[in-house]
């Protein structure tokens, strides 16, 4: 029996977003067990070994480079929080054309209802301010780690910076996320079957670009074992 046209989100619209929701939380999971084989952990990883070896073994005056390096990060995040917050500020006013919205609902295959078109609306600003608040809290790590990197004359623990600059990748990674259940929504404007076929080709390229196959190089035993020899060489010098 086939299915009503009215009747498609019911039916579509679910199995997209189980769909998307489901990889997430098998993503989730891999970070959680085995991190190694997705691309954030491979990143966190690199992340780590790069605030350490900036930390305890880089020349006080390459700290200029380590600056850099976290404000590009910021400002990365503060654009993608600018253009979030644009986004959704658009759509909104967009949306809120009556004109606009009888010219979509002619192009719809499926519920065109006040109520269905008003949902869909509410469902893709919220992914868009949920965007522009991880990528404003991926920013404010950023800035934390800026100001614990340059604090002059003092012993700022490495794991302080690794924290917030793990903490601010992961704000952006999660923001990212957010886009991509925004892109989903934004074709379900135009239809469920848009809605759930961009949903399964999210998931494929997805797996493709979290899935990770490379290595994890051992930087934090060469680093351990470099501290160890200038502490030796210091108390033969002493």
């Amino acid at each position: 029996m086939w299915i009503q046209k009215e009747n498609l989100d019911i039916v579509l619209v679910p199995i997209g977003l189980i769909i998307m929701i489901s990889y997430h939380l098998f993503l989730l999971y891999r970070i959680l067990t085995a991190a190694h084989t997705t691309i954030i952990g491979y990143e966190n990883h690199n992340k780590m070994a790069w605030v350490e070896r900036m930390m305890l073994l880089a020349d006080p005056m390459d700290m200029g480079l380590a600056l850099q390096v976290i404000t590009s990060n910021l400002s990365a995040a503060t654009f993608l929080a600018s253009i979030s917050i644009t986004l959704s500020s658009l759509m909104g006013t967009w949306f809120g054309s009556s004109s606009n919205n009888l010219l979509i609902n002619k192009l719809i295959y499926g519920d065109t209802s006040p109520s269905t078109t008003s949902l869909k609306y509410i469902t893709l600003l919220a992914f868009f301010f949920l965007a522009f608040a991880s990528f404003v809290q991926s920013a404010r790590y950023f800035v934390h780690a800026n100001f614990l990197i340059s604090t002059p004359n003092t012993n700022i623990p490495v794991q302080y910076v690794q924290m917030a600059v793990i903490r601010g990748g992961n704000f952006w990674s999660l923001g990212l996320r957010a886009l991509y259940f925004a892109t989903t929504f934004l074709l379900w404007i135009y239809g469920p079957i848009p809605m759930v076929v961009s949903s399964v080709a999210m998931v494929i390229i997805l797996h493709f670009l979290d899935t990770n196959s490379i290595p994890l190089h051992p930087y934090g035993s060469s680093v351990s074992e470099r501290i160890a020899a200038d502490r030796t060489m210091e108390d033969r010098m002493s």
